[in-house]
This record gives structure tokens, C-alpha cells and sequence, in this order.
């Protein structure tokens, strides 16, 4: 290993300039990658639900749909405005009381239920419904929902998940810089006052900042990425791997007091901080890759991204780092300044002094933590993540208030199925609570009127080759209790007249997303802290240690999730898996390191007391440091964004690196110091250690 770090110094030149030309293909890559604002395009593809949405779109050409609401326009005005939205590229359909009936059947002959269907009862909203021919996700469905708008104008409001993502995607792009910025601003902060030199944190900022630029343009061979993971990986890498970096000159300056030279000093500084930070990473990795096993593959995709993240980033702490310090180190010096550093003589007594009393404390703590944690509220409504100005939300608040209606799902049965069965379907569905029409081919007319006499353009808005189509409206609202109830009950129905329909839309998507990501975030909890016991297990050749620190890290993890419980806060359903993973990863490190240095004090033959203060007093600046930086990378965002699914997660982190720290200093030699005994018997190396 020194002899790789000696080349690294060596070759200090060519490896920055080297790294400086990756950017530009890395830049290339970034611009290049499409990112996915559709939070529902992840769920798995061999559930019912999705495999509709292809049928949808194979045989009806019909993709992504929404409705519009033209409020306070006549006639005239609504069928005008019908044939500009016609024209706008990828609409691949319109349903409207003018377009269903063909233009040809007197309204005297349609029945009463139709007519409600397309115009509110107070008169002054006309709706109808628009598919396009490209899927909710797509570029150019966000594109048609943008020019859309633009010829609508202020009387008309489109509602659909199409909508929320294409103003998801705005506020994003638009925020995206100030998350940097704001992050990059607050880390500097914290790294001018726990660092020796002014210019020592920029070069940090220039390091992770190449490391992070390599991340993104990577992803370009995924194809896409989520918008979440977009949002956050910056962010999370920046906290992450900025420990990395004061590690390495950490070392640097230890090393200059046995070897005065800088590039020798630099060499044995690279060689410690390869195996130090290999071992701590892996954690966070870990933590990061149990995401993959999610069957809701948005864990996948921010899984991936994040540990490799990571992985560059360790690459980037020993090379691009050292080589910058070399490099500058004469600037380095000229802006030297005294480190701001915590007195820790009077936290370390207090602590080991009180320990049973802290003892006392966790052990009650755990109740109320646990509580709050298992109850705390999440939604799975995607559009209550937005504020209420975007034009999404106000179509959405329109539709609900003139007619009645929360969702749309949409029901494909047998084209087989007989006429009349087909009818005694439709009036079974509508018969359901909270469902304000069912709508199909023969919904459209009153009895008197067969369905040879509509025009072929007609009929084939809710006929296919192989599979009718039933618009299914409902007055509850996406991801509750009620509406869910509601999907049932109408597939139960659907399967009782044809085994094999299946019912689609949002309320029945979020639905299954209830569903899968309840069982995916059991089975990530579950990986992730296997993975880092076993991990911990390796690193301290203990059996009862990675025992005691999980339990830590848990116990902060939960305190942080019942904060939320018990302020009443509801979460977005995503950040109680990020939080729980991505806090155990990252601040696990922070219990590493002060038990690394108690077993060492250990060996070396002090006894308990006096090697856990030992342990924690030359632990709690380099805790504080990686705790306030990580909380430096994230609450920022976390109050600025107005995606509540990206600042609350921010947000949650931010608390959770400081939560994890001060458990970390208290809880934790509390073990140590009870534990004791029964360490020294499970771990290699000290069961012949006299109790101290």
C-alpha cells in the first residue's frame, strides 16, 4: 500500500490533469442522461397495474391521460378549445360530450348520465378527458402538458399525473443549483472553523466536486435516473465523503510530525487513509446498496447511484485530493489559521461518571422511540409533495370542487364480454361508494339507440381490437384508506364478470405502491443492518460490538423518525427508508471510529475507565466535525426546497447526523463501560484482558 501511495505522490501532476479532462466526458455524460419525474413509472412491471398501462398503449395507442376542466365557457369557446388541444403533438385522443356522440345522435337521445359526466352541476365547468401517445414519464408527454397550457389559457386547468411531474420537473431544474450552492456554502463554513487553513476546505469542495461531476456523468450508461435521486446525490455525496477528506489531512499532518518532508509525509497519509476509509465506506455502501433489493425499483436506481458515488468518491480522497494538496501547498500554508477544537475533558467525565444514569435513560428512551417510529404518518399522494401554487395542484383542487372528483382509473375487460353484461358492469361499479360515473361504449346512449349506429371513430375511443374500456370516476382522493377500499370492491366486481380484466389508473398504482413498499422497506431495514453487523463484525473481529453499535445507530434512527411522530409532521413515504439506511451508513462511522480506538486502549492495557475516556476524548472532534458537515450538506436544502419529498428528506438527515452524534458520545461508551466484560470475551484479541 505505501508503495501505491508513493506513485500517487509521484505522479501528483499528470493524475489532476488527468482528472481535470475526465470532467469533460463526465460533463458530456450529465447532459446527456434523461432524468424520470414519474414516481409511479418504478413500480414493478408484472403487477396488473403496469401490465394495463401497456395494454393502454399497445392497443389503443393511449399512454399518459388527464383531464381538463374549461370553467366559464361556452359551447362554442370548449369545442374551439377542443381543436387546438387536438392539434397539439402527441394528444392521441379527446373524449368530450361532442367528441363521444360523433356530432350525430340529438342530445335528447343520450342519457342523463353522460350529460353528468362532462358538465358540472353548477354549469360553469366542462370537462374532458385527454390521452396522449407516449406514457406518463415520456419528454414529450411533459411537452405536449407545456404547450397544453399555453393554448388553454387561465380558464382551463389540466389535471393528471403527467401534470404533477411536469411541474415537479420545473420546480426541480429550477432549484437544482441553489441545493449546491447552499450546500457547498454551508460545508465551507464548517470546514474554515474545524480546519488549520482557509484554502484546505476549497480544495475539498474542488475534490468532492470532480467526484461528484464523475457520478452524474456516469449514469448516463443507466439510461435515466430518478429526479429524487438527482436531487439528493449531490447533496449526499458532498456529506458522505467529506469525512473522507478530513481524514486524509488528518493523516497529512500527523505525518509531517514523523516525516518533516511533504511528499514523504503525504505517502504515509494516503497509505493510512486507503485502509481507514476502505473499511468505514464499505459501510455506507452497504447501506446504500440493500436499497437495490426493493421490488419498487426507485431503490435500485438511488442505490446504485449512491454507492457509487461513494466508490468514486474514496477514489478521488486519494488521488485528486493529495495531488491538490501538493499541488498547493504553498498556498495552503499562507492561509493557515487556529482550528476551532471542543474542549472534551469535561463531556468525557461527564459521561463516564453518569453512565448508569445514561443507561437508565436509553433503556426508557427505546419506548417512546419505538412508538414513534412505527406510527409515524407518511402520504403516498405524489402532488401533496408540491406547494399548492403550481398549476397541477389548482386543476386538481378545480376538479374536486366542480366535479366532485379525485381520480380517474380506468377498467379493460374482454371485448367479448355480451352487451348486456358489459351494462350490468357498468351499473354495478357505479353502485360502489365514492364513485361518482362509470362511463363505457354502452353508457354513451340511451336504450333506444344501438351501438351500430355510432361512427367507427367513436366506438374506438373505448373499444379495441381485443379489450373494452370503462372510465371508472371517484370522489376520494389518491392513497386513502377509502379509496383503496373502493379499488378492491371494484376489482372484486370486474373478476366476478371477467377473470382476467384489470383495473389501472393512479389510485390504483399508489395503491400497489402501498403495498410493495411496505414490504420492500421491512426487507431493506433488514438487509442493510444485517450487512453492516456483518461488516462490523469483520472490521472488529468482535462478536458482541456490532451488536452494541447497531443498537446505537438504531436507537438514534428511531428518535429521529418519532421527532416527526410526535411533532405531528406527515412524511413523504420514500424518506423513512432513506433515513433509516442512509443514517445508518453513514453515521455508523462515527461508532467505529471512537470503538476502534477504545479496543486499542484496551490492548494497549489501560483498563475500562480510563480507555473509554481516552477513546471518546480523542473521538469527539473528529465526530463533531463529520456530524456538523453532514448536517451542513443537508439542512440547508432541507428548508429551502419546496419538493417535500427532497426537503423532507434533507431534513430528516440533517437532524439524524446530529442525533447520531450526540448518541453516538453518550450512549455508546455507556455501553462500553457496562458491556465490558463480555466484550473482551467475544472479541479477538482481549478475552485475556484482566477487567479493568
Amino acid at each position: 500500500m505505501q508503495k501505491f501511495a508513493e506513485k500517487i505522490v509521484r505522479l501528483r501532476i499528470p493524475i489532476l490533469i488527468i482528472s481535470v479532462l475526465l470532467l469533460v466526458p463526465a460533463a458530456i455524460g450529465f447532459i446527456k442522461m434523461r432524468i424520470n419525474y414519474d414516481i409511479l413509472y418504478y413500480l414493478p412491471d408484472d403487477i396488473e397495474t403496469m401490465q394495463g398501462q401497456d395494454i393502454l398503449m399497445d392497443e389503443f395507442g393511449k399512454g399518459a391521460y388527464g383531464m381538463v376542466i374549461c370553467n366559464g365557457m361556452d359551447s362554442a369557446g370548449v369545442i374551439e378549445m377542443t381543436d387546438k388541444i387536438r392539434e397539439v403533438d402527441h394528444v392521441a385522443d379527446i373524449i368530450c360530450y361532442d367528441s363521444i356522440t360523433g356530432g350525430r345522435l340529438p342530445k335528447e337521445l343520450l342519457s342523463d348520465d353522460i350529460k353528468d359526466v362532462f358538465y358540472s352541476e353548477s354549469g360553469n365547468g366542462t370537462l374532458m378527458f385527454i390521452f396522449f401517445d407516449t406514457t406518463s414519464s415520456a419528454d414529450e408527454t411533459m411537452d405536449a402538458i407545456e404547450e397544453i397550457r399555453k393554448v388553454a389559457g387561465e380558464q382551463c386547468f389540466l389535471s393528471s399525473m403527467s401534470a404533477i411531474a411536469t411541474d415537479t420537473k420545473n420546480l426541480v431544474e429550477n432549484e437544482m443549483a441553489a441545493y449546491t450552492v447552499i450546500a457547498v456554502i454551508l460545508c465551507l463554513i464548517v470546514l474554515f472553523l474545524t480546519t488549520d487553513s482557509f484554502m484546505v476546505p476549497v480544495l475539498f469542495m474542488v475534490s468532492i466536486g470532480m467526484a461528484i461531476i464523475y457520478n452524474l456523468g456516469s449514469n448516463f450508461i443507466q439510461g435515466e435516473i430518478s429526479y429524487i435521486t438527482m436531487a439528493l446525490v449531490a447533496i449526499l455525496q458532498l456529506g458522505v465523503t467529506m469525512d473522507y477528506s478530513i481524514f486524509l489531512y488528518h493523516s497529512y499532518k500527523e505525518a509531517q510530525e514523523t516525516y518533516p518532508e511533504t511528499k514523504e509525509a503525504m505517502s504515509h497519509a494516503i497509505a493510512a487513509t486507503i485502509v481507514s476509509v476502505t473499511g468505514s465506506s464499505l459501510t455506507t455502501i452497504a447501506g446504500f446498496l440493500s436499497m437495490c433489493f426493493m421490488t419498487f425499483s426507485l431503490g435500485l436506481d438511488m442505490g446504485i447511484v449512491m454507492a457509487k458515488g461513494v466508490v468514486i468518491g474514496v477514489i478521488c480522497c486519494v488521488t485528486v485530493l493529495p495531488s491538490l494538496i501538493l499541488i498547493f501547498d504553498k498556498a495552503v500554508k499562507k492561509a493557515s489559521h487556529k482550528a476551532f477544537q471542543l474542549k472534551t475533558n469535561g463531556i468525557t467525565d461527564f459521561v463516564t461518571n453518569h453512565y448508569i444514569i445514561f443507561a437508565v435513560i436509553m433503556v426508557i428512551l427505546w419506548i417512546p422511540a419505538a412508538y414513534g417510529n412505527n406510527n409515524v404518518k407518511v402520504y403516498y399522494k405524489l402532488d401533496e409533495s408540491l406547494p399548492t401554487y403550481l398549476p397541477s395542484r389548482q386543476a386538481n383542487m378545480v376538479l374536486e370542487e366542480e366535479f366532485d372528483m379525485n381520480s380517474i382509473s380506468m377498467v379493460l375487460i374482454d371485448k367479448n364480454l355480451p352487451a348486456k353484461d358489459t351494462k350490468e358492469l357498468l351499473d354495478r361499479l357505479e353502485q360502489v361508494e365514492g364513485v361518482s360515473f362509470a362511463l363505457g361504449m354502452d353508457s354513451v346512449v340511451g336504450p333506444l339507440i344501438p351501438e351500430d349506429l355510432l361512427p367507427d371513430g367513436v366506438k374506438n375511443k373505448l373499444s379495441g381490437e381485443n379489450w373494452k374500456m370503462l372510465m371508472i370516476s371517484s370522489i376520494y382522493q389518491v392513497a386513502t384508506d377509502e379509496v383503496n377500499t373502493q379499488c378492491e370492491e371494484l376489482e372484486s366486481i370486474m373478476k366476478s364478470y371477467d377473470p382476467h380484466g384489470m383495473l389501472i389508473g393512479e389510485a390504483a398504482a399508489t395503491k400497489d405502491l402501498v403495498r410493495i413498499t411496505n414490504r420492500d422497506f421491512n426487507v431493506v431495514s433488514i438487509i442493510s443492518i444485517g450487512a453492516i453487523f456483518i461488516l462490523i463484525l469483520f472490521v472488529l473481529k468482535s462478536v458482541l460490538l456490532p451488536v452494541l453499535l447497531v443498537l446505537v445507530i438504531e436507537l438514534a434512527i428511531y428518535v429521529n423518525m418519532a421527532v416527526s411522530f410526535y411533532s405531528g409532521t406527515t412524511l413523504p413515504f420514500i424518506a423513512s427508508v432513506c433515513v433509516g439506511t442512509i443514517q445508518l451508513g453513514a453515521t455508523v462511522d462515527y461508532a467505529i471510529l471512537m470503538t476502534t480506538r477504545y479496543i486499542k486502549e484496551r490492548k494497549d492495557g489501560h483498563g475500562k475507565k480510563e480507555a473509554v475516556q481516552i477513546a471518546l476524548s480523542t473521538s469527539i472532534n473528529s465526530i463533531f466535525s463529520s456530524a456538523l458537515g453532514f448536517f451542513a450538506a443537508t439542512v440547508g436544502v432541507g428548508f429551502y426546497s419546496d419538493v417535500d419529498l427532497i426537503g423532507a428528506i434533507c431534513m430528516l438527515l440533517s437532524r439524524g447526523a446530529l442525533l447520531s452524534m450526540v448518541i453516538v458520545i453518550v450512549m455508546l461508551p455507556t455501553m462500553f463501560l457496562l458491556f465490558d466484560r463480555m466484550i473482551c470475551k467475544t472479541t479477538v484479541g482481549m478475552s485475556r484482558l484482566e477487567r479493568g
